[in-house]
């Protein structure tokens, strides 16, 4: 009995360390193991490469059209403070300038596009977009425009500006004027 209770003494902290070993070594606390736990992870360059589920417009294609558009029209952007769809004071001589714009141009139909900053998921600034453009459309209805006016939501996805600066966010917390003939 003497000799098992000597082995029980002894080996029972072996055990133990080996148990903890074995555990700490499952969990990643740095016991030496750092090299698998490095190879185990998905390398980075494959997120990167994650094939697109649609087809969207790449950047140069979105400033090409905006550029064609801007062209095409002087009806100028309505712009919004952040997280907000209440027109901004700035915003209503804008929209006169506009409303009166289209009523002697003769333009009979106008998407009034809304859009969102990068901050936010996307299905935030769909919705978010969607209210200001609907928001800029009651105003230019009380405003006795008669164009057929239409409203759809870009939110985030469609940015008119492509920089990470306060600015360019600014410029997409928009309603963006499209003619459609």
């Amino acid at each position: 009995m003497r000799q098992d209770r000597v082995l029980w003494v002894v080996g029972a902290p072996i055990m133990a360390m080996l148990v903890m070993h074995g555990c700490s070594a499952l969990s990643g606390s740095g016991t030496g193991q750092e090299g698998r736990a490095g190879e185990e992870r998905i390398k980075e360059q494959a997120i990167k490469e994650a094939p697109a589920r649609t087809v969207t417009p790449d950047r140069s294609e979105l400033s090409a059209k905006h550029e064609a558009e801007s062209g095409k029209d002087s009806l100028m952007d309505v712009l919004f403070d952040f997280d907000q769809d209440r027109l901004r004071a700035d915003a209503l001589p804008v929209l006169e300038a506009n409303a009166r714009q289209l009523k002697s141009s003769g333009i009979a139909r106008i998407v009034l596009e809304g859009r969102g900053d990068e901050i936010g998921t996307s299905a935030y600034n769909l919705v978010l977009g969607e209210r200001r453009a609907r928001n800029v459309k009651t105003y230019l209805q009380h405003l006795g425009l008669s164009v057929d006016l239409k409203t759809t939501s870009y939110g985030k996805d469609r940015p008119l500006c492509f920089e990470h600066t306060n600015e360019c966010m600014q410029k997409n917390r928009s309603v963006h004027f499209t003619v459609k003939e």
